[in-house]
């Protein structure tokens, strides 16, 4: 991790998929002091854990913390219940991947670490146009929880106003890969299946991995996914 600079701090949620380690970059080069969170969250798999360190590392982050709670208490989901099986087929509707709140818990983490390092800016790999159908990755719902941010806060009531940046949320899954391209980001060392190996080799057949495949086709660039 490199030592913080003078430049102003942003919390970045980094999941150690495609998206978060797009918008790590973009945080970055728009001259943040970045400060990594990731989460241990009773997932199905390590694999984008062991990825998130990596990004974090690659990208210079200025601190990278792994903070520990347990959705899987709650189940509910494919992704934190292994009675429930990861679909290889689309599905109608909101799917059951979909993990009861998460982006809420996750920001929530996010806005107190914010507060604690006084900063005014959480980044959030959040998109609206090639994903599955979560309700907590619209702009709608972005921007009631920046409003709630702010009045909940310390900070907040201060004037010290949050802002909760989505720099993906309208890009194509194909412009986000273009954008990270641009930035140097290397995919090979990200994971975004939802079933992937302890190795991080990807199941190919999820509808994470459909998106992520179709991205880079539709991209024109080779895919580095190491799949099963």
């Amino acid at each position: 991790m490199k030592q913080p600079g003078h430049n102003k701090k942003a919390v970045v949620l980094l999941s150690g998929g495609l998206d978060s380690a797009t918008v790590l970059a973009c945080a970055r080069a728009e001259g943040f002091d970045c400060y990594a969170l990731s989460f241990d969250y009773g997932q199905r798999h390590r694999a984008e854990l062991n990825a998130s360190k990596n990004v974090a590392a690659a990208l210079s982050v200025t601190e990278h913390k792994i903070a520990t709670i347990d959705l899987a208490q709650f189940g509910g989901s494919a992704l934190t219940d292994k009675a429930i099986a990861v679909p290889h087929v689309a599905s109608e509707g909101i799917p059951v991947t979909y993990v009861p709140a998460r982006n809420t818990v996750f920001l929530s983490f996010a806005l107190a670490w914010a507060e604690v390092l006084k900063s005014q800016d959480i980044y959030i790999g959040v998109n609206a146009v090639d994903y599955s159908g979560y309700p907590d990755c619209r702009p709608e719902y972005i921007a009631a929880y920046e409003t709630m941010a702010n009045l909940a806060t310390r900070a907040g009531v201060e004037g010290h106003k949050l802002s909760v940046h989505t720099p993906l949320i309208n890009l194509s899954k194909a412009e986000i890969i273009r954008l990270g391209m641009r930035h140097g980001i290397d995919y090979a060392m990200t994971v975004s299946c939802y079933s992937a190996s302890d190795e991080g080799r990807a199941c190919g057949q999820c509808d994470s991995c459909r998106l992520r495949a179709r991205g880079f086709a539709d991209a024109g660039v080779p895919d580095p996914t190491q799949y099963l």
